[in-house]
């Protein structure tokens, strides 16, 4: 998954960006509100941490700009707790509102809430036939029984998984794997993708020549 992170308070975006990546997200961090829509116009991403107090752009003007092509789900983190502010927030197109300070794992779990709602899932687990996932506690189990995957093994498996039958290139993966300033190596998804066929069986994820890899949906 990866989350851009907009936030002008270096204290606080750091914490963040640490708590993210120690969470398996791939984090961008903008930390104004130019620097922000510069990064929504040149990447995908799965979610949006967006603080309302920014320098050279507040956020709801970006929110409501992003709101006129994008539905990716906003998260407003603010330290704006007046019932105005939420309203305005949530009116502009934020999918969530959580006030500073907060603890890191409501944090997470909201987020976790947005992303399965934004992909239709009233679940936290991810089930395609034998293999179940489930993302708040990173357990996975195939056929019945628990494999053991590593962090980046996950952020791939999940990627393919949610949901089965779309093809991704190596580029994409990459994306769910590393933010900016994280060196990626050449041959990263590669051995990630090797080690999940070990664990899996070598047919589980497909090459599909050119193009990159896929699951099917299980029938």
């Amino acid at each position: 998954m990866r989350v851009l992170l907009v936030e002008d308070d270096s204290m606080i975006g750091e914490n963040l960006e640490e708590g993210l990546r120690k969470e398996n997200y791939a984090v961008d961090w903008a930390r104004d509100g130019r620097a922000a829509e510069l990064a929504i116009a040149g990447h995908a991403y799965d979610i949006i941490l967006l603080d309302l107090g920014l320098p050279k752009k507040q956020g709801l003007e970006i929110l409501t700009d992003y709101r006129r092509h994008g539905d990716v789900p906003v998260l407003v983190i603010t330290a704006r707790d007046a019932t105005s502010s939420r309203i305005a927030g949530l009116d502009a197109g934020a999918d969530d509102y959580l006030i500073k300070p907060f603890d890191l794992d409501e944090l997470f779990a909201r987020m976790r809430a947005l992303l399965r709602r934004h992909a239709g899932r009233a679940r936290p687990e991810v089930v395609n036939g034998e293999l179940r996932m489930n993302p708040a506690t990173h357990q996975v189990s195939f056929k019945g029984a628990p494999i053991h995957l590593s962090s980046r093994e996950f952020s791939v498996l999940f990627a393919l998984i949610d949901p089965p039958g779309r093809i991704l290139s190596r580029t994409q993966l990459e994306d769910h794997l590393y933010g900016w300033n994280e060196e990626i190596e050449s041959n990263t998804v590669e051995v990630y993708i090797h080690g999940l066929r070990k664990k899996l069986g070598s047919d589980y994820i497909k090459n599909v020549r050119g193009v990159g890899y896929t699951i099917r949906p299980a029938a």
